[in-house]
C-alpha cells in the first residue's frame, strides 16, 4: 500500500468517523444528563443545608462510618489472605470441578444482595445448617458485627478474586519455569516474581473489594440486621433514616460521604491504571 492510498484511507475514515460523533452526541449527552443530574441534585441540596456541618458530625453518622470503614477494611483483609491463594489456584491449577469452583467465586456479583444475605442466615443463623454447632462452642453470628463483615466478605471478594486471577493469568508461567530450574522454593516464586508482576491486578482489585464492600447493604440487612453501633453502616443507616421518620437531610449527608468516597475510589484506581500503563 503506497503513502497516498494509506493518506485516502485515513482521510476517508476520519471523514466517517466525525459524522458518527455528531449522531451520537445528543443521545450520549441526555444519559450522562440523566446519569449526573440526581448526584447534582444532591450536593446542591446538601450545599445549601445549613445543619450539613451538624448532621455529618451527628452520633448518628459518625457511628455508621465508624463501623463502615472498621468492617470494610476487615472484609477487605480476609479477601487478601484467602482470597489471593483461590484467585492463583484459579488461574494456574487444573482439577477437577474447577468449572464449578470459578461458576461459584462468580455467583454473588450476580445474585440479589437480598439472597446472599438468606444465605448466610441459612447457614450461619441461630437455626441454620451450622447454627447448633455454633451454638455448642458458644458463637452467635448473626445480627452481630461478625455477621456485616461476612456479608460484607461474601459479595465482595468476587471482585477481588476475578481482577486478581487476571493478573495472575498474565504473568508469563515462563517466569516461574526459569526460577524453579534455578532452585527457587514456590512460595518465593510466588512472592518475589508472581506477586509484583501481578501487582496492579491486585491493588485494583483490592479497591474494588473495598468499594462494594462499603457500599454492602442488602445481604448485611438480612444477616446482620440494622442496628445502631453494632450493624449499622452507612448505607444501611441511609435506610434507617426512611424507617425511623428522621430528617431527609440525615441521608443526603450519610449519601454525600459515600458519592465523595466511591469517587476518590474509582479516580485512584483509574489514575493507578494510568501509570501502571505507562510504566510499561
Amino acid at each position: 500500500m503506497t503513502a497516498e492510498t494509506a493518506g485516502r484511507l485515513d482521510s476517508r475514515s476520519d471523514g466517517t468517523r466525525v459524522p458518527l460523533l455528531a449522531i451520537f452526541a445528543p443521545t450520549a449527552a441526555l444519559f450522562v444528563a440523566f446519569m449526573g443530574l440526581p448526584l447534582l441534585a444532591m450536593f446542591w441540596r446538601a450545599a445549601n443545608n445549613e445543619q450539613l456541618a451538624d448532621n455529618i458530625t451527628s452520633d448518628f453518622v459518625l457511628d455508621a462510618m465508624r463501623l463502615s470503614a472498621i468492617t470494610s477494611t476487615i472484609a477487605l483483609l480476609i479477601t487478601l489472605v484467602f482470597g489471593t491463594p483461590l484467585a492463583y489456584l484459579l488461574a494456574r491449577g487444573s482439577f477437577p470441578g474447577k468449572i464449578f469452583v470459578d461458576l461459584l467465586v462468580d455467583l454473588p456479583i450476580v445474585l440479589p444482595p437480598t439472597v446472599a444475605g438468606v444465605a448466610l442466615l441459612v447457614a450461619f443463623g441461630r437455626r441454620g445448617v451450622l447454627g447448633p454447632e455454633l451454638d455448642v462452642i458458644g458463637v452467635e453470628l448473626a445480627f452481630t458485627t461478625t455477621a456485616v463483615v461476612l456479608a460484607q466478605t461474601f459479595v465482595s471478594a468476587p471482585y477481588y478474586i476475578r481482577t486478581v486471577k487476571a493478573g495472575f493469568e498474565s504473568v508469563d508461567v515462563q517466569y516461574e519455569g526459569v526460577a524453579a530450574t534455578l532452585g527457587a522454593s514456590p512460595l518465593r516464586i510466588f512472592w518475589r516474581i508472581v506477586l509484583p508482576l501481578a501487582w496492579p491486578s491486585v491493588f485494583a482489585g483490592a479497591i474494588l473489594c473495598w468499594a462494594r464492600a462499603l457500599s454492602e447493604l442488602g445481604a448485611t440487612l438480612i444477616f446482620a440486621g440494622n442496628f445502631q453501633g453494632r450493624t449499622q453502616t452507612m448505607p444501611l443507616a441511609i435506610l434507617g433514616v426512611f424507617d425511623a421518620g428522621r430528617t431527609v437531610d440525615l441521608a443526603i449527608a450519610l449519601s454525600v460521604i459515600l458519592v465523595i468516597a466511591a469517587a476518590v475510589l474509582l479516580l485512584i484506581l483509574r489514575l493507578f491504571a494510568r501509570s501502571s500503563n505507562a510504566g510499561f
